[in-house]
């Protein structure tokens, strides 16, 4: 049985491997990009609802606070919401494994599923997404393995540090 880690160590470990797992979730969504023919660039949206899901949340949350945003900040929100939000779940992930003191890698495929199911809990009361069973599987099952690899990164990332430190 491992040694419990501190809440504050735990979290900072959660924070670095959520950064390390929202990494290899963006080069996996980028090389599955270029398998399927998109390229590694994206296009500019001419419209918010062309845009990616983390852009649309940040223009919702800026209209929420009176800030005005562009079509042309789109590159930047984007970044900035998916790499905060994927090192903030991280850390919740360190704070759980932290306080139960079990095997993080053998959590990794049910962390990854919960991101996942809660990208469209949310996203689909905020119009950004349609509900799942509008999508065609293989839609759900591309974005759903991007999760799973962004999961077991996490997981892994974290018991590495947990090893390390």
């Amino acid at each position: 049985m491992r040694e419990q880690a501190s809440p504050l160590g735990a979290l900072g470990k959660g924070l670095v491997a959520g950064l390390i797992g929202t990494a290899l979730m963006t080069g996996y969504q980028e090389l599955v990009g270029r398998i399927r023919g998109g390229g590694g660039e994206e296009k500019q949206p001419r419209r918010w609802r062309d845009a990616p899901a983390p852009a649309q949340v940040a223009k919702k949350a800026a209209d929420a606070v009176d800030q005005k945003v562009t079509l042309a900040d789109v590159p930047t929100l984007t970044n900035a919401v998916h790499w905060s939000y994927g090192t903030a779940w991280g850390a919740a992930y360190g704070l759980a494994e932290g306080t139960f003191a079990s095997r993080p890698e053998s959590h990794g495929l049910g962390f990854g599923s919960l991101v996942w199911g809660f990208s469209y809990a949310t996203m689909v009361p905020l119009g950004i997404y349609e509900p799942p069973w509008k999508y065609p599987a293989k839609e759900l099952a591309i974005d759903l393995s991007y999760h799973l690899v962004y999961g077991l990164g996490v997981a892994g990332a974290y018991r590495l540090l947990e090893r390390r430190y």
